[in-house]
């Protein structure tokens, strides 16, 4: 039996480098709030940051759905139940973020 790989393997080192950009972005915040910067010169950066974290969230989502969901849905009925809704929380979670 293959060991199975996580659907965003491929593209493992863009994750990373977007993961490297956002956590530059809170190190960026902390100095903009330790210099007191204007407040909503700080929540531009907040959503900037934000809509970065979203943007990696979308790309493991769909990963996730091409790949494990495919994968489970071509093995059986309960991984594949199992799968969409692990999917459908991790919808939900980003939904209410």
């Amino acid at each position: 039996m293959a060991e199975h790989q996580h659907g965003y393997i491929h593209r493992k080192d863009d994750y990373l480098k977007r993961l490297r950009r956002i956590e530059g972005q809170a190190r960026g915040l902390q100095r903009m709030v330790e210099e007191e910067q204007y407040c909503i010169d700080i929540l531009t950066q907040v959503s900037a940051m934000t809509k970065a974290l979203h943007a990696v969230s979308i790309g493991l989502l769909e990963e996730h759905m091409n790949h494990c969901v495919v994968d489970a849905a071509r093995a059986g009925d309960d991984q594949a139940r199992e799968k969409v809704a692990e999917a459908v929380d991790a919808i939900a979670r980003l939904v209410r973020s």
